[in-house]
């Protein structure tokens, strides 16, 4: 029990379990109408948990503690960094129901509960601190995905399906191996106290490539990115929300959770391989991006490039760099699910991806033209959306670190202009010759206002980004504390500056006032 009276966190995930269990035994319909309603529910406590988030309190907030087995425990609790990924996870949740309302057609219960049960895996994911209990909620995330993809996806769901699995699941096989070798040498599973075990520094190389290993195929980082444009091409329009939307985070939350913080050492040894990786990765996918046909294969590619940034402003091992790292990834789960949903729209009217097949939407669908205009924008980074902070930040922390680093990474900004500006030109622009595409409806009410929903909170995080950097901050100079021994050179060192106090950071001249929330 916590400081609440009640366990929050287990009410989180309980709610879509149990309605999960239930969906499997009602109709069609009802089946619907249970799925929204046990989101919306969970939508309701996250608001209450943020509401009620201490942000000048403890770091671990919200602690549930039960002992199981042997040093298994059912322990739950969140610092600001797992909150704000919580409430991404339980806002995407409903629209990505509200999304399936009518475009799915068959074994709709099974459809419902498998999202159920995917939102009480990525609760659990970020809630845990067990690191046992970790792995569980991590890995069991891949079960509900997989039937998504391979049951209601496209032509070819079986390969794509079948190659997301074997890609995640093999990359953790390694994480697993490690985290046995860090219990029996911490004598505990418990993860607050073993992100304050100073592990040997000759064991840390080899524990964090092991966590690499599975960190980067989630996130995913090229070259272990190919399984993301099968997985996004051939999964419904929902699970291409979910997929970019949180489950991509997962290795980013990774590599915050454990990577930085328990093998600093290593972590500052590895520094270019990251930097090297996120960089091709940057300019590699950004072109690729350019010459797609398939208007979900071109948004695949550019989250590969998108989530680079999140990988350079971590591993920058400075305040600017992670905090923008934290912003491109809740900005990235916004405006990315944002536009898988704007392909479906039009992917359900005409049944195809083909951006050829389009052409002056702009006449006959305005309000679909106004909103994928938003997110296209946001999604190049305008001022004003939550892509400029995460980004400008993110390229900050790069500059402070190496100034090639942020070269290279700015070009990847041009080049995302490039292919997404391409790519709203061609669909919304130009003449409306097709006969079936000026026959299109605009959008009905339940679209209107799943994307309003999410404009409203991409210019919400770009205008007032303080409302999401604030519970996350002290968490960001407790992560700084502990790896401020990781400097690989340059101006690292002095934007590794964090207060001695990690529950509560205290700013300094040596970061500015726009990493303090006044974007």
């Amino acid at each position: 029990m916590n400081a609440l009276g009640f366990p929050i966190l287990s009410l989180m995930l309980l709610v879509p379990l149990v309605a999960a269990g239930v969906c499997l035994f009602v109709s069609n319909n009802t089946a619907r109408w249970l799925a929204l309603g046990a989101t919306l529910v969970d939508l309701a406590l996250g608001i209450f948990l943020w509401g009620a988030y201490d942000i000048g309190g403890p770091q671990w907030q919200f602690v549930e503690n039960a002992p199981l087995f042997g040093r298994f425990s059912w322990a739950l609790g969140i610092d600001g960094i797992a909150l704000m990924l919580i409430m991404l996870s339980v806002f995407l949740m409903p629209i990505c129901i509200a999304a399936s309302w009518s475009s799915i057609e068959h074994r709709i219960p099974e459809y419902m509960a498998a999202f159920l049960l995917m939102e009480t895996l990525m609760i659990g994911v970020f809630a845990a601190q067990d690191i046992f209990l970790f792995y569980i909620f991590f890995e069991a995330g891949l079960i509900p995905m997989y039937l998504i993809i391979g049951i209601w996806g496209g032509a070819e769901r079986i390969y794509a399906s079948y190659k997301f699995f074997l890609y995640t699941l093999l990359g953790s096989v390694l994480m697993l191996v490690a985290m046995l070798w860090m219990v029996n040498f911490a004598g505990t599973t418990s993860i607050p106290v073993l992100l304050q075990t100073d592990f040997p520094p000759e064991a840390q190389t080899l524990l964090w490539l092991a966590f690499f290993a599975s960190f980067a195929v989630k996130l995913p980082m090229w070259p272990v990115h190919t399984w993301l444009p099968d997985a996004h091409v051939q999964a419904p329009t929902a699970g291409s929300v979910i997929l970019a939307g949180v489950l991509l985070k997962l290795g980013g939350y990774g590599f915050i959770r454990f990577s930085l913080p328990m093998f600093p050492e290593a972590s500052a040894e590895l520094f270019w391989l990251v930097m090297g990786l996120s960089m091709v990765a940057i300019v590699y996918t950004s072109l690729v991006a350019l010459v797609q046909r398939d208007m979900k294969k071109l948004i695949a590619y550019s989250s590969v490039a998108h989530m680079a940034f999140v990988t350079i402003g971590l591993f920058a091992f400075n305040r600017q760099g992670i905090e923008g790292a934290l912003i491109v990834m809740l900005s990235h789960g916004l405006v990315s699910g944002a536009l898988f949903l704007c392909v479906g729209v039009i992917y359900d009217r005409l049944h195809t991806r083909e951006i050829d097949r389009y052409g002056g939407l702009s006449d006959n669908m305005p309000a679909y033209a106004v909103l994928f205009l938003l997110f296209t924008m946001a999604s190049v980074g305008l001022p004003g959306t939550g892509g400029f902070v995460g980004e400008f930040l993110s390229l900050l922390g790069a500059y402070r670190a190496n100034s090639w680093v942020a070269f290279v990474a700015t070009t990847g900004i041009i080049l995302g202009a490039a292919y997404m500006l391409y790519l709203y030109w061609r669909v919304a622009y130009g003449k409306l010759d097709k006969p079936d595409v000026a026959a299109m409806p605009d959008l009905n009410k339940r679209e209107l206002a799943m994307l309003t929903f999410i404009a409203a909170v991409v210019l919400w995080m770009g205008v007032y980004p303080e409302s999401f950097l604030a519970p996350m901050r002290n968490d960001v100079g407790t992560l700084l504390a502990r790896i401020e021994r990781a400097n690989p050179g340059g101006d690292a060192r002095i934007a590794m500056s964090a207060s001695p106090k990690p529950a509560a950071v205290e700013h300094d001249g040596n970061v500015p006032k726009a990493a303090e929330g006044g974007h």
